[in-house]
């Protein structure tokens, strides 16, 4: 299955997913995260602003921000790539291209990325063997998961079922350490190499 294929399934199953179903999978990854170690201890935090059918993440960077961690936040550039700012508190957002919510504080650069000590992104699907991540198709988050250094945690957020074999993967797609779903943490191979 290629990637357009692939991309249209899992959004049309995410779609049918009930409101609630997908509040209760998004309070489970939030607190499966929380619980962790490396969660918790992580100083400066890269997350995203959810939008439509993706696991919610507003209560996760709530709690880490809530918590005294760092959170930063893309904002999404002409370029498609991301810049990055500090999240300071639900107010400290605008709405930004497409829509998406960034926040409003200093823009940090391209490279802020560099300094997190835990990456979280959003994802339509997982390889759980390779590890490499379907996103959207922009490329935004492969350029800034190339910024990460090699043992900083990074984790997708998936629905159930969405963790899979065979991601279809180009040159410029980068895996992901972890995927994170409603039934918990899973490492990939490359968390493991």
């Amino acid at each position: 299955m290629g990637k357009l294929t692939l991309r249209a399934t899992i959004e049309a199953a995410r779609a049918s997913i009930p409101g609630e179903k997908r509040h209760a999978a998004s309070v489970q990854i939030r607190e499966s995260l929380l619980d962790r170690p490396w969660v918790q201890m992580a100083g400066l935090v890269a997350c995203y602003w959810s939008i439509g059918t993706e696991p919610a993440t507003h209560g996760l960077v709530f709690a880490l921000w809530k918590h005294g961690a760092t959170v930063i936040l893309p904002v999404l550039r002409d370029d498609d790539d991301l810049d990055w700012a500090v999240y300071d508190g639900p107010d400290t957002l605008a709405p930004g291209r497409f829509g998406l919510m960034e926040p409003v504080d200093t823009r940090r650069g391209v490279d802020a990325v560099r300094t997190a000590a835990l990456v979280i992104v959003p994802a339509l699907a997982v390889d759980r063997t390779t590890g490499v991540r379907l996103g959207r198709g922009g490329g935004s988050y492969d350029r800034a998961l190339a910024r990460v250094g090699p043992n900083v945690p990074t984790v997708a957020l998936l629905h159930e079922g969405e963790l899979i074999d065979g991601v279809p993967a180009e040159p410029h797609d980068l895996a992901v350490r972890y995927a994170a779903t409603p039934e918990g943490i899973f490492k990939t191979a490359v968390a493991e190499a």
